[in-house]
């Protein structure tokens, strides 16, 4: 019995009893003794005891039915004497082992009996004296309640009577105020104490008037509605001149609306005061604008070439060349202070005052509990539309100021002022959203900063319109450089440059580069500007039409594609020949801006709208202009100015051929000599045109010439074909056989295409001038007669650019056709066709 009480009372103290050491203290020979206890005790691994079925087997040694005599006797007839011998050497082993675990549980918890007998005894001193404490405790209650029995007795008979002096004193106290009521009134209204003479009034109002039939309280009534009519008029007065604090002049409303004056009377005149207020600042702001401009083209200040220089917006229908750029004396002032100035002050003043008055009125009409008959009156509904109206009235003068300070910031040099200045005054607005739910305010701010953005995008793409025209004015002026120079009006009237202060002109090359570069330059810094409206601490670039439509139609559209369809328009506008403007184009005008246009068409667009997209994460979720159609019409631009440039120049060199054979007696002429000079000035142009397109195109492809192509004329002139056209046999009376003899021949012959397109390279443009000025000294030739030595004439002429011409062309025989065609036409028209040798013809050309 002492042991299991012992093992219960285990725990995780490991104290000994002094002198002692228990003879084993592995902690792994704790946990099994333990264990064996507990599987002994039938307890679980919480303590509690498991109810288990009993063994009923007799042979079962840790059972409560086991049988020695049975155990030993199974154990003799199943076991061998060795078998026998070892299971008595486990049992001692067993037995030894828990004789050792006995005594090792008593060794440890010998402290814990001595504690449990002391914590015994000293409860049974403790119980006894608080058993005598409780009967004190009792005798006392039974004392308290007889002594509180006797005393309600004896005040039984005086209870009535208390109670009814105790009403009559305070009908008393309450008369007293009643008739002190008024001098209480007056001495409030002197110390300005309005809140105590309202809470007074306000305590006796249903007294008197329920009373009010009765001569005393009647004349309380009157004095107490005269003294508060006075006071009521102090108030109106203090909340008209609204000098006090918002503290005071909410008071001030809270006890006019307690003396019943009308709530909608208060709104209006606080919104009246309020509204003096804020349309002064709205005056302090337009001060700050420039008055009105009257009506007229827009000018912008180009940021690119000063703030002197005013270029139109829009270049006129009439002049392609570039827009009309004005020294204008007559610059409107600037404003007194810049955008983002005007914005503060408008923030800082108008809109922080407006706040304040929103979150005053709200408190004082909207937001106050309204208890009583102001809970029946419905004013905060009242009130909240009148604040509304209020604030729509003043905001939508107050945006119109803003717009026009927007309108007037035509620069675009620098774009960060200005998104700055909308991006607070986007900012300051959302306080308005905060304090007045619904209000469409914010929205009409938003308004106003998209409209200033798509003005932006505008003013940009004027810019650039100006920028890229201006850019061209000033290539004509390097074009034209050489010519003022006082160059010869042969060759270098083709090759001009820019003059750049030194001796030497640019190149086209260096033009075309320059040009390129600058433009593109413009509209990457164009971009980096406009860019600013969607950075990420921009608060109103996350809005929807920043994200979307302003990248995509803003940009993208109506910025660079404009600029690009620009570009390649008034490319165009270069080829017509309307007036005196095809005339006053330079050639090398139109050369450079075809490869201009060719560029843009293999390389530049592409590149441009790419980093559009990537800049500014485009989304083509609505139809946008797609890059292969930019390339297009960049494409039919650049082929237009290079079908207009052969033109032009094929022009100039057929008038020097026109006016040669129109202004010479080809009948009476004299025997030739030499080379006509202008068939000289022909191949000085040609061989100019030629180094002149060479500088921007690539050479082309050319059908292989002959070994004597430069002698092609002779054997070709020298021909049976000739031969029989000049034979003894061609005279007047025979013309039908000459004429049916070279119709047979066109017949046969490869059709020539004189304006056809030509192709980017040297050889086609030389190609199709060449066929242009041999067609047109063709067409002379047939309105002229010629006499023989008119037809010699012809001869070496022809021979001479046979020398010449046959290497700038893709096919040579095509300029032997062309040629053997004038020859032909004048032998036609030679009223005495005697040719002249080809060896003299020879001799003529090499000498001259």
């Amino acid at each position: 019995m002492t042991v299991r009480y012992s093992v219960e009372m285990d725990g995780d103290i490991n104290a000994t009893a002094p002198g002692t050491t228990p003879p084993d203290s592995d902690p792994a020979r704790k946990r099994r003794v333990h264990g064996m206890l507990k599987l002994y005790y039938g307890l679980n691994e919480e303590g509690k005891t498991v109810d288990q079925a009993e063994s009923m087997d007799p042979c079962d040694i840790n059972g409560p039915h086991f049988d020695p005599e049975v155990y030993l006797n199974k154990l003799r007839r199943e076991c061998s004497l060795g078998e026998l011998m070892d299971q008595e050497s486990y049992m001692v082993k067993q037995i030894r082992s828990l004789d050792s675990d006995m005594q090792t549980l008593v060794y440890e918890n010998y402290n814990k009996f001595i504690s449990a007998t002391d914590t015994i005894r000293k409860m049974k001193n403790d119980f006894k004296k608080m058993e005598d404490e409780m009967d004190c405790l009792s005798t006392n209650m039974a004392s308290i309640t007889d002594f509180s029995a006797r005393i309600s007795g004896t005040l039984q008979d005086q209870h009535a009577q208390i109670t009814k002096l105790s009403g009559v004193h305070t009908l008393l106290r309450k008369l007293q105020f009643l008739f002190e009521l008024p001098a209480r009134l007056n001495k409030c209204l002197e110390l300005q104490a309005y809140a105590q003479a309202v809470s007074s009034h306000r305590r006796a109002r249903c007294v008197l008037l329920q009373y009010s039939h009765m001569p005393s309280f009647r004349g309380i009534q009157d004095d107490c509605h005269a003294i508060m009519d006075k006071l009521a008029q102090e108030l109106r007065q203090k909340f008209r001149d609204g000098g006090s604090s918002a503290k005071d002049l909410s008071e001030c409303v809270e006890l006019l609306l307690q003396l019943d004056e009308p709530a909608e009377e208060l709104c209006d005149k606080f919104l009246s005061h309020a509204q003096s207020r804020l349309e002064a600042d709205l005056l302090g702001l337009e001060a700050e604008l420039r008055p009105p401009l009257s009506s007229g083209p827009t000018a912008v200040t180009d940021p690119y070439t000063g703030p002197a220089r005013r270029l139109s917006v829009e270049p006129t229908a009439g002049s392609p060349t570039g827009p009309t750029s004005l020294n204008n004396p007559f610059l409107s002032p600037s404003s007194r202070t810049d955008i983002l100035e005007f914005i503060d002050r408008g923030c800082n003043e108008f809109v922080s005052s407006l706040c304040l008055v929103i979150a005053s009125y709200q408190e004082l009409f909207v937001n106050r509990p309204q208890e009583g008959e102001l809970a029946s009156k419905n004013i905060p509904q009242m009130a909240i539309g009148k604040l509304h109206a209020f604030v729509d009235a003043l905001a939508t003068h107050y945006f119109s100021l803003v717009e026009r300070r927007i309108q007037e910031e035509k620069s675009v040099g620098d774009n960060s002022l200005l998104v700055r200045a909308l991006d607070r005054f986007h900012r300051r607005l959302q306080a308005v959203a905060k304090l007045l739910p619904g209000s469409a305010v914010p929205s009409q701010g938003t308004e106003i900063v998209v409209r200033a953005a798509r003005e932006r995008i505008k003013q940009y793409l004027a810019a650039l319109q100006s920028f890229y025209l201006n850019s061209l004015t000033d290539v004509r002026q390097a074009l034209a450089a050489p010519r003022l120079g006082g160059s010869s009006a042969g060759g270098g009237s083709h090759l001009g440059g820019p003059a750049t202060g030194k001796d030497a002109p640019a190149s086209l090359p260096e033009l075309l580069s320059t040009l390129s570069a600058t433009i593109l330059n413009q509209i990457k810094s164009v971009l980096a500007s406009v860019h600013l409206f969607t950075a990420k601490d921009i608060t109103f670039s996350n809005k929807p039409y920043f994200k979307g439509e302003f990248c995509s139609h803003g940009v993208r559209e109506s910025l660079v594609v404009n600029f690009i369809k620009f570009v390649c328009q008034s490319s165009r506008q270069f080829c017509e020949s309307a007036g005196d403007r095809g005339g006053s184009t330079p050639p090398a005008l139109l050369l450079l801006l075809s490869h201009l246009c060719l560029d843009y068409e293999t390389s530049t667009i592409t590149y441009i709208l790419t980093l559009t997209d990537e800049q500014f994460l485009v989304q083509h979720h609505s139809p946008v202009t797609a890059v292969t159609a930019l390339c297009g019409e960049a494409r039919e631009a650049a082929q237009k100015l290079l079908n207009h440039y052969v033109k032009v120049q094929g022009l100039i060199i057929s008038q020097m051929l026109r006016k040669s054979v129109e202004t010479r007696d080809w009948v009476n002429t004299i025997e030739p000599r030499n080379v006509r000079a202008v068939m000289k000035r022909v191949v000085e142009d040609t061989t100019s045109i030629d180094v002149q397109v060479g500088l921007l195109y690539e050479e082309g492809v050319r059908k292989a010439h002959s070994s004597d192509s430069s002698k092609r004329t002779f054997s070709v002139y020298s021909s049976s074909r000739q031969q029989t056209r000049y034979a003894p046999s061609y005279t007047p009376s025979a013309p039908m056989d000459t004429n049916l003899l070279s119709n047979i021949h066109k017949l046969f012959s490869e059709r020539v295409e004189i304006f056809s397109p030509v192709e980017f390279n040297k050889v086609s443009v030389l190609t199709g001038i060449i066929k242009i000025s041999l067609k047109t000294f063709l067409e002379c030739v047939r309105l002229r007669t010629f006499g023989r030595y008119g037809l010699q004439q012809i001869q070496v002429d022809c021979h001479y650019l046979q020398m010449y011409l046959w290497r700038f062309v893709s096919d040579e025989n095509l300029v032997h056709f062309l040629l053997d065609e004038i020859v032909g036409s004048t032998a036609h028209r030679c009223l005495d066709p005697a040719p002249m040798e080809q060896s003299v013809i020879e001799v003529i050309c090499e000498r001259g």
